[in-house]
């Protein structure tokens, strides 16, 4: 009774933390790109998911590109998990309001899954409407089929780039970690 009870408990908490905040992260590196370049840019990038509110908040840092910014955004999807080259998903020519012109800087922006301007129109034709490509982008996150780029006037193909890949959520720890260790502790118990 009490196994049924833990477990029960357990999955509730744990589709309570999925149904909410999924948290994507990426560095961006020139050797990411494909082609793969010599670029010394570096970047980090983390994108937040919210399922409940339907929203996507974008974070850029980025330092010692080559040259200036011309566009960044999210390409989706590729054919492998974490390789090949996807279509722009998100909005074009660049992220809204993306620092231009420039080879350092940093960027957040929350975007409106629901909201036709938070795509590419050829990614929203692709996929049908919006509702489908909100869910062609979210499949592509959790297959890790996405990535960010930075493009540059020096390579204008992208200069640095990184895959996102899901960060471990709390539920996720609780589930694999503590999860396990209680119910072990309580089957344990069962025996006694």
């Amino acid at each position: 009774m009490k196994t049924s009870l833990f477990l029960t408990g357990a999955l509730m908490f744990a589709q309570a933390a999925f149904a909410g905040t999924i948290i994507y992260e990426t560095n961006l590196l020139g050797s990411l790109e494909v082609p793969s370049n010599t670029s010394p840019g570096t970047g980090f990038a983390e994108v937040i998911v919210d399922t409940t509110a339907q929203t996507m908040e974008v974070q850029v840092s980025f330092s010692g590109l080559l040259g200036t910014t011309t566009a960044s955004h999210i390409h989706c999807c590729t054919t492998a998990p974490g390789s090949g080259n996807a279509g722009v998903a998100t909005t074009t020519p660049t992220f809204t309001l993306f620092p231009l012109g420039v080879t350092s800087g940093t960027y957040d922006h929350t975007f409106d899954l629901t909201a036709s301007s938070s795509y590419n129109p050829a990614f929203v034709t692709a996929e049908g409407s919006v509702v489908n490509a909100e869910a062609a982008l979210l499949a592509g996150l959790a297959a890790d089929e996405t990535y960010l780029n930075i493009h540059t006037t020096v390579v204008p193909g992208g200069e640095i780039r990184g895959y996102l890949v899901a960060t471990p959520e709390p539920a996720t720890i609780f589930l694999s970690g503590g999860g396990l260790l209680g119910l072990s502790i309580l089957r344990r118990r069962a025996k006694s």
